[in-house]
């Protein structure tokens, strides 16, 4: 049975849960109407055995997180997702994943997003951008080695793309490998790595090729933490997603050797932009579940605070503000369950990974706006109430992956090419 690991440690009764807004969530949650969507009964009781698991493990330290910017009980919440099985969605039970499908995936990530972004980007990140890459594109030696690890939780995952001066451009990249015998060495840095501070296993980003052409110029590698030569820069204050320990890496003669090449040599630019196409689209599910914890907050609070002798959320602005939130939050996860439903029939469409993403981080901005404004003064402070942590976690979503001027870029030329 798919994911039985999952269900067979979990309670999944469902209830809605009464939380004070101190603890980051709101008094009560906006039903999902599950039928709308056309889950299976364990795809919806996935839904609700990971929000269980998220309203008790995270939620109530989203808060905290965001202050902080730490996460203390990162290492402990890593171990009860890999004894629930959450980290290996996507795996094959041979490796100790789940076995489960893509719209599995963008179901857990939509619950821990509701929960918490900060810790949801970790959490995707290590799913999405390191172990989706082993799977796709590492042998049977490397998915032994590495994949049950970051299955179990011992082990967190990480991705080192970008560079201080190669973000979307990033085949202008200056981080080098260079060949001397059954190793590289490599030197250069990276920047804006999620999870660089706590990852055991980072998926690197060289030039192994300096004189040829861009598209063979570039190498995938597999790069523990411990390889010499390899060291975590300082951590980088964010606006948002606070807690995900973000930082730079430094590579000053880091030898790895041949044998953790992700795929082959000079073939690193086909990964690096096959696997953005996944990302675009599986990452899709985080500003939903953004979104709707925007929803819960809003609209309990439209029903809770009361002017001129009523509630707000009886006045008319009130409910077409509420109106407009519910429909963009409708149709972004009807979007993303259709487009993850064909890549789990065998297709995936750059050109709608990129539609995707740019509709659902731009919704989830709108949303996160729409929230602040209808707590009024209340969502201005952030102290009591999160909405403005949902605005500033859900804005990264407009840049990260490729910004939403790239995202257009890429879905005007897909829409060129088809008339050539």
């Amino acid at each position: 049975m798919i994911l039985r690991n999952i269900f067979r440690s979990a309670v999944v009764k469902s209830k809605i849960f009464k939380v004070n807004f101190q603890t980051s969530r709101c008094l009560s949650h906006y039903p999902i109407d599950e039928n709308l969507y056309g889950l299976s009964n364990e795809q919806q009781l996935l839904r609700q055995t990971v929000f269980n698991f998220a309203e008790k493990e995270l939620a109530p330290y989203a808060q905290e997180i965001d202050k902080e910017d730490n996460f203390r009980h990162l290492r402990e919440f890593w171990k009860k997702a890999g004894n629930l099985g959450l980290l290996g969605i996507l795996a094959p039970e041979e490796y100790g994943g789940s076995g489960g499908t893509y719209l599995d995936q963008c179901i857990v990530f939509e619950e821990m997003s509701r929960a918490c972004g900060s810790i949801s980007i970790s959490y995707a990140t290590h799913i999405a951008l390191c172990m989706h890459q082993l799977l796709r594109f590492g042998n049977i030696e490397q998915k032994t080695k590495f994949l049950p690890q970051l299955c179990n939780g011992e082990h967190i995952g990480a991705l080192a793309m970008s560079e201080p001066n190669a973000g979307s451009d990033i085949v202008s990249m200056k981080t080098r490998a260079e060949k001397k015998g059954d190793y590289y060495i490599l030197n250069g840095s990276k920047f804006w790595i999620t999870n660089a501070l706590h990852a055991h296993t980072f998926i690197v980003y060289a030039k192994t090729n300096a004189t040829g052409s861009a598209k063979h110029s570039i190498t995938a590698f597999i790069v523990d933490k411990r390889f010499s030569g390899f060291r975590v820069g300082e951590k980088l204050d964010k606006l948002g997603l606070r807690g995900s320990g973000t930082a730079e890496l430094i590579f000053e003669d880091c030898k790895v050797p041949e044998k953790n090449i992700l795929g082959k040599e000079g073939k690193g630019v086909y990964v690096l932009m096959t696997g953005l196409d996944y990302e675009r689209l599986l990452l899709s599910a985080l500003p939903v579940g953004g979104m709707q914890a925007a929803c819960d907050v809003a609209f309990d609070y439209a029903h809770q605070r009361k002017a001129f002798g009523q509630r707000i959320g009886e006045f008319q602005l009130i409910q077409a503000k509420m109106a407009d939130m519910y429909t963009l939050l409708v149709a972004s996860r009807c979007f993303l369950y259709n487009v993850v439903r064909s890549l789990d029939a065998g297709r995936i469409n750059p050109k709608d990974c990129s539609a995707l993403w740019l509709y659902t981080a731009e919704n989830a901005t709108k949303l996160a706006l729409e929230c602040i404004q209808i707590l009024g003064g209340n969502g201005y402070i952030n102290d009591d109430y999160p909405a403005g942590r949902f605005l500033r976690d859900v804005k990264a979503g407009e840049i990260g992956g490729g910004t939403t001027e790239i995202r257009r870029l890429v879905i005007g030329r897909a829409i060129n090419s088809e008339y050539k």
